[in-house]
């Protein structure tokens, strides 16, 4: 059975009724109905890169249509325009707003039918009510360890508390349930459906304390791997007996073997592994790497903690790197990061949602939609509305942006580009060849966040797993929700209750060879050419095989899907196989350059796919604005 007709009508044709855009929804539904007419956070289906996001981006950077932005009247004017409302178009608002006063004209323009970039908030309906996900975004990394005060202070100023977000994550909950986490073998590449709970070993990002994880002994855990029994001993070997695989090089030596090599060469040609041993890795790194083990370094692989290179006599991992590692990932909101970037909202734009100081009352808080865009607020922010042309013109900027079918244009004293970086080249054709070549490096790795909502999560408990690793599938992790209560939301605690799914899927090209930027760009037109009903058939079928034989059924457990395609997911970051980081560095520093009176943003301008970044990104693109230094670069 597929996703219902109501499934249908919330999430995709609202969009495209009578051909009109969110945007012109909004301004010419009664007051009365639209909340009804128009909410994105409810919408299921496609969402993430949605279609109607990305067309006119496609006919401008991919078909090179030509516009002509020069006709076109001067509509409106601002003191600052802001291209990409996600977490860093967001925070550069904010922070004008404070270096500026609060009554400087800001427009906001995003192409999406949502702020908040990445951070997505997905909300599932149930007859018990309403479960809140996450569509991106996730959770801050390591606060205490990797946050700039930069950070640290917006956080403060937006009533976020660090200490408060952890009290509200119930690290113990999975494990006093005796859950553990567990790995699915997939019939398609190991012959048969087989789930093995009791995984010991600890993650990079991990919510789950280090002596609660109900794991069993190696032996056991992997002992009830469908492999032969050699793979099984030969991998039994690799978890439990520290080894030197590189006995005859020096320090140096070794690392420079690590920085050089996959971790895929490594279990082939110094651990000795079989392919079907081998197998099992595969997806291992791709939700914190966005790659597979055969584009990911060895070094990258001992940051994923992954088994077999800690007898080897190595230095000790960066701070930042053992942080990732060490840390409790564990601040996290009901729906990711989507709060902060509510947050900065209603900051931003205090008549969208009730009056509040702080994290707790935004959690539930109800958003008005129609009020984002009003003629006589200092702040505006306009979705489905596409930048396509910024340009500095005499001592202002002009922006061109397309909502719908008809292009618009205003003046501003000065311009962010909070958008992908990669884009911007085609948006700003007035920089240097050098720099547009370098922003050109960004290519972002394609990413699915599908949220599942189903009838309850007794199969989980009777199979005696909360998460679950999938080496072949194509989904490479499914869990239950994090245990959040926050705000007035309390996570669910009953088995036999609807609960919310999240699966992560990787579009990556295991076995080719290819560079993560050249896995990215295939990933990314697979992504795009596939549609909600394969989505949907792919998470049925890997779900039925998992969880099958603990009585799930797909066609009466399934009630909801929300399928995040992020064809532009993570931001691009150094990926030691294939990057220099000398080189890499001044990429990055060509790359984020003013250009006359427009500054570049995003946490791409910073390699990085952290929302911390997001925000420090954010600061230093204001800062050469409101220093001039913007302006200087060009005069000079």
């Amino acid at each position: 059975m597929g996703i219902t007709r109501r499934d249908f009508l919330n999430g995709v044709a609202i969009t495209a009724a009578a051909g009109l855009t969110p945007w012109q929804i909004l301004r010419a539904a009664p007051q009365t109905a639209q909340q009804t007419l128009y909410y994105p956070p409810g919408l299921t289906g496609l969402r993430g890169n949605h279609p109607g996001s990305f067309e006119h981006a496609h006919q401008l950077a991919r078909d090179g249509e030509k516009f002509n932005f020069a006709a076109l009247p001067i509509e409106e004017e601002y003191d600052l325009v802001v291209v990409g409302a996600g977490i860093s178009g967001l925070a550069a608002a904010c922070f004008w707003q404070q270096l500026r006063g609060s009554q400087q004209r800001i427009l906001l323009l995003d192409n999406h039918d949502d702020f908040g970039g990445h951070a997505k908030r997905n909300e599932l309906k149930s007859d018990s009510g309403t479960l809140l996900g996450y569509g991106g975004s996730e959770s801050l990394q390591s606060p205490r360890s990797n946050f700039s005060p930069v950070a640290m202070g917006l956080l403060k100023q937006l009533g976020v508390s660090v200490d408060g977000l952890e009290q509200a994550f119930d690290k113990n909950f999975y494990p006093n349930l005796n859950l553990s986490r567990g790995v699915y073998f997939d019939r398609q590449n190991f012959g048969v459906d087989k789930l093995v709970s009791g995984d010991p070993g600890r993650m990079v990002a991990d919510d789950i304390p280090r002596d609660r994880l109900n794991g069993r002994p190696y032996a056991e855990f992997i002992g009830d791997f469908p492999l032969p029994e050699s793979d099984r001993q030969a991998l039994i070997a690799l978890h439990t007996q520290e080894k030197d695989y590189l006995p005859a090089l020096s320090v140096e030596e070794k690392i420079d073997w690590l920085d050089t090599h996959s971790y895929t060469q490594f279990l082939r040609e110094k651990v000795g592994l079989s392919e079907m041993a081998i197998r099992y890795f595969q997806q291992t790194t791709s939700d914190f790497q966005a790659v597979g083990i055969d584009a990911t370094s060895c070094s990258d692989a001992r940051i994923c903690d992954l088994p077999g290179l800690n007898g080897m006599n190595l230095p000790p991992l960066d701070a930042e790197s053992l942080a990732d590692l060490e840390d409790p990932y564990v601040f996290h909101f009901p729906d990711g990061n989507a709060s902060l970037a509510r947050l900065m909202v209603r900051h931003l734009i205090p008549q969208v949602a009730p009056p509040g100081n702080d994290m707790h009352d935004i959690v539930l808080a109800k958003f008005d939609y129609s009020r984002l865009d009003r003629p006589d607020w200092p702040v505006k922010l306009r979705l489905s509305s596409t930048g396509l042309h910024v340009a500095n013109v005499g001592e202002q900027t002009e922006v061109s942006y397309m909502t719908g079918d008809k292009l618009h244009k205003v003046r501003a004293g000065q311009v962010v580009m909070a958008g992908y970086n990669m884009m911007i080249p085609y948006l700003v054709p007035e920089m240097s060849q050098q720099q547009q070549q370098a922003l050109k490096q960004n290519v972002k790795a394609p990413l699915v966040y599908s949220k599942v909502l189903i009838r309850n999560w007794q199969p989980f408990i009777q199979l005696g797993v909360h998460e679950i690793y999938c080496p072949t599938a194509p989904y490479c992790r499914v869990k239950l929700d994090y245990p959040v209560d926050l705000g007035g939301y309390r996570h669910p605690r009953d088995p036999a209750q609807p609960m919310g799914l999240h699966m992560v899927q990787v579009p990556a090209l295991p076995g080719s060879g290819l560079s993560p930027r050249e896995q990215a760009r295939k990933g990314r037109a697979q992504l795009l050419g596939t549609s909600f009903a394969e989505h949907e058939r792919m998470i049925r079928e890997q779900l039925q095989g998992m969880l099958g034989s603990a009585g799930f059924d797909h066609q009466r457990d399934i009630q909801a899907i929300t399928v995040n395609r992020w064809s532009h997911g993570y931001s691009y970051f150094l990926n030691g196989l294939f990057d220099d980081e000398e080189e890499a560095q001044k990429i990055i520093e060509t790359a984020r350059q003013p250009v006359g009176r427009i500054t570049i943003a995003n946490s791409d301008s910073d390699w990085s796919p952290y929302a911390n970044s997001a925000i420090d990104q954010a600061w230093r693109a204001v800062n050469e604005l409101v220093s001039g230094h913007a302006a200087k670069k060009e005069e000079a």
